[in-house]
C-alpha cells in the first residue's frame, strides 16, 4: 500500500531535508525563481493574456506539479510554445487580452489538464510516442521562427498590428535601444555564466531608466500596472458548444505538444538519476499544474527546459528547488509587482527571443537527410506547413503525425526479406549484396527481418511463391526465424497456407531459430503437426548442417566394394 502511495504522491519519497541540502536547494530555487519571474510575464504577452497571469502560472502551477510528477527537478510554469499555441488557438475567436480570451484560455488549460491526467490514470503515456523526434523538432523550429517574428514589431518599437505590408513606419529609438540591449545581454549572458539572474538584472535596469527617462511618458510600450496580491479562485463562464467545439483540435496539440517538452526534460533528468522515467505519473502531475492554472485565471503550464537545465546546472537534487522557487515568486507577487510598471514591452520581446533561439537548429534537417531522407522530408514538410497554416499551427503537427505514421505502415507493409548466404565470418549475409554461393543447392534460404502479421504476410507469401516460379528446381525452403519475435492470426493463416503450398509441390520447408511467442501461435493454430511438415530446428548451424547433408550428392560407389560380376 505504501509504495503505491508514495507512486501516486510522489512528494513523499522526497529525502528528509536537512541543512546542508536545504542550502543547495535555495540556491536552485533562488536562481530559477528569479528568472521565471520575467519569462513568465513575457510569455503571458505572447499568449495575449493580462501580464499578471505568467506571474501566477509560476505560483500554484509550479507548486502542484512538484508534488505530484514524478520529475521533480523539472521547472513548471509558462513556456514560449505553450504560450505560442495559445494565442495561435485563440486569435480567430476573441480579441487578445479580452475577458472572452481569458475565459477561452482558461478553459483550453482546464481541458488539456483533464486530459493529461485522464491519459496519465489510465496509463496512456505511451500514446504520445505517435510524435517522432524529426516531426517534433521541425514543429519546435517552426514554432520558433513564428515566435520571433511576432516580437519583432515589441522588439524595434513597432506599432503590434505592424506587418511588412504595412509599410515601414517610423520606430521608437528608445524602444529599439532598449530591446537590443537587452537581447544582446542575454545572449552573452547565456554564453558566460548561465546561472547569472541576468534576465531580472535586465528587467530591473530597464525599469529604472524607463522611468527615469519617462519612456511611458514619450509614447513608449511598458507593461503597466500590476495587480499585487495572490491570485484567487477563478471559475469561466460557459464558452458555448460551438466555442468549446473549436478548441477542442488546440487542446490536442497544446496536451501533447507540452508534453512532449516535459518528456525532453524528464528524460535527461531520469538518465542523471538512473531511474525510469515514469510517463504517467508527469502526465497526472502535468495535467493537474494545468486545471491549477485554469482555476487560478492564468494559462496552461508546462515544463521549460531552459528552466529545468538552469536547474540541474544550479545544483537541484530534490522538488525542495521548486518549493524555494515558488518561495521566490510569493514574494515578488506580494511586495515588488509595483517595480515592474515601467519595464518597456521591447525588454520583454528580447527576453522571449532569446529564449527560443535555441530552438533553431538549421543543421538538424542536413543530419536527418544525412540519416533518412524519407524522415527528412517529413521534417521539412512539417516545418513549411506549420509556418503557413499559421495561427491554424495544429495542421502542421497533423501533417508531420499523418507523414511519420504513413512511412512507418509502408516499412511494415514492405518487410526486408532477403536471400541469405554464408559468409566467410560464419554469418548469414545477403546473399547477392555479398556475392555469396547459395547455402545448398536447390535451396531457397531466406531471412524475414519483421513481425509475421497481417501487414507483412501478403509480402512475405508473395516473395517464395514467386522465387518458386523463378526457379521450379527448388526442392527446399529454409526460413531463419530468429528476427521473427511476432506473429499474428493473419500470419499464422499464411503460413499455414504456404507450407500445406510447398508439401503439394513436393518441397520441404526448413525453419531455424523460431521463437517461443510465435511457436506458440502456430501451436495453438494447429500450423505445426508432426514431422516432416515443417522441419524445425532450434540454431542456424543445425539447419545448415542439416540442408547440406540433405542435399549432398551421393558418392560414387567403390570399385573395390562393388561384386567380381560387375567388374
Amino acid at each position: 500500500m505504501l509504495p503505491r502511495l508514495a507512486r501516486r504522491l510522489p512528494f513523499l519519497r522526497w529525502p528528509r531535508p536537512s541543512p546542508a541540502l536545504l542550502r543547495g536547494e535555495a540556491l536552485a530555487g533562488v536562481t530559477v525563481g528569479l528568472m521565471v519571474i520575467p519569462q513568465g510575464v513575457a510569455y503571458a504577452q505572447l499568449a495575449g493574456m493580462p501580464p499578471v497571469t505568467g506571474i501566477y502560472a509560476s505560483l500554484l502551477p509550479a507548486l502542484v506539479a512538484v508534488l505530484f510528477s514524478a520529475s521533480a527537478r523539472l521547472s513548471v510554469g509558462p513556456t514560449a510554445l505553450t504560450a505560442l499555441l495559445i494565442h495561435a488557438s485563440l486569435a480567430p475567436l476573441a480579441v487578445p487580452g479580452s475577458p472572452q480570451w481569458v475565459t477561452l484560455a482558461v478553459w483550453l488549460a482546464l481541458l488539456a489538464g483533464a486530459l493529461q491526467v485522464t491519459l496519465g490514470a489510465a496509463r496512456f503515456g505511451w500514446l504520445l510516442n505517435l510524435v517522432n523526434s524529426p516531426v517534433l523538432t521541425a514543429f519546435a523550429q517552426a514554432a520558433a521562427v513564428l515566435i520571433i517574428a511576432s516580437q519583432l514589431p515589441p522588439l524595434l518599437g513597432l506599432p503590434g498590428y505592424w506587418t511588412p505590408l504595412h509599410g515601414w513606419p517610423s520606430m521608437n529609438p528608445l524602444a529599439v535601444l532598449f530591446g537590443v540591449a537587452a537581447l544582446a545581454l542575454l545572449v552573452l549572458a547565456r554564453r558566460w555564466e548561465p546561472t547569472f539572474p541576468i534576465v531580472l538584472l535586465i528587467v530591473l535596469v530597464a525599469a529604472g531608466i524607463s522611468y527615469t527617462l519617462g519612456f511611458e511618458r514619450r509614447g513608449g510600450d511598458v507593461i503597466g500596472p500590476l495587480p499585487r496580491g495572490l491570485p484567487t479562485l477563478y471559475l469561466p463562464g460557459w464558452p458555448g458548444w460551438s466555442a468549446l467545439g473549436q478548441l477542442l483540435p488546440p487542446t490536442l496539440v497544446i496536451t501533447l505538444i507540452s508534453f512532449l517538452e516535459t518528456a525532453s526534460s524528464a528524460k535527461v533528468d531520469s538518465q542523471r538519476k538512473g531511474e525510469r522515467w515514469d510517463q504517467d505519473q508527469d502526465l497526472i502531475g502535468q495535467g493537474l499544474a494545468k486545471i491549477t492554472a485554469g482555476l487560478s485565471g492564468a494559462f496552461a503550464t508546462s515544463s521549460s527546459f531552459s528552466r529545468s537545465a538552469l536547474n540541474l546546472y544550479a545544483g537541484a537534487q530534490t522538488g525542495w528547488a521548486t518549493i524555494f522557487s515558488v518561495a521566490v515568486v510569493l514574494v515578488v507577487l506580494l511586495v515588488f509587482t509595483p517595480l515592474l510598471r515601467h519595464v518597456p514591452q521591447a525588454v520583454l520581446a528580447a527576453i522571449v527571443i532569446a529564449a527560443v533561439t535555441g530552438l533553431l537548429r538549421p543543421r538538424e534537417f542536413v543530419r536527418l537527410w544525412r540519416i533518412s531522407r524519407v524522415e527528412a522530408v517529413i521534417a521539412s514538410v512539417t516545418f513549411i506547413v506549420t509556418i503557413a497554416a499559421a495561427p491554424a499551427l495544429y495542421w502542421g503537427v497533423l501533417v508531420g503525425v499523418l507523414g511519420a505514421l504513413s512511412h512507418f505502415l509502408y516499412q511494415h507493409l514492405h518487410p526486408r526479406i532477403i536471400e541469405v548466404g554464408l559468409h566467410a565470418d560464419g554469418s548469414l549475409r545477403e546473399r547477392h549484396l555479398w556475392q555469396l554461393p547459395a547455402l545448398a543447392p536447390y535451396t531457397y534460404a531466406l531471412r524475414m527481418d519483421a513481425a509475421l502479421d497481417f501487414a507483412a504476410a501478403a509480402q512475405f507469401e508473395r516473395n517464395v511463391t514467386e522465387y518458386l516460379a523463378a526457379h521450379p528446381d527448388t526442392r527446399h525452403v529454409c526460413l531463419f526465424a530468429q528476427p521473427i519475435n511476432r506473429m499474428d492470426a493473419t500470419g499464422a493463416e499464411v503460413f499455414t497456407r504456404l507450407m500445406v503450398q510447398l508439401h503439394q509441390q513436393g518441397v520441404a520447408l526448413h525453419v531455424a531459430g523460431m521463437k517461443l511467442p510465435v511457436e506458440q501461435v502456430l501451436r495453438a493454430a494447429g500450423a505445426l503437426p508432426a514431422e516432416p511438415l515443417p522441419c524445425l530446428y532450434r540454431t542456424d548451424a543445425e539447419a545448415i548442417a542439416s540442408l547440406r547433408e540433405l542435399t549432398r550428392p551421393p558418392a560414387a560407389p567403390d570399385p573395390h566394394d562393388l561384386p567380381a560380376a560387375a567388374i
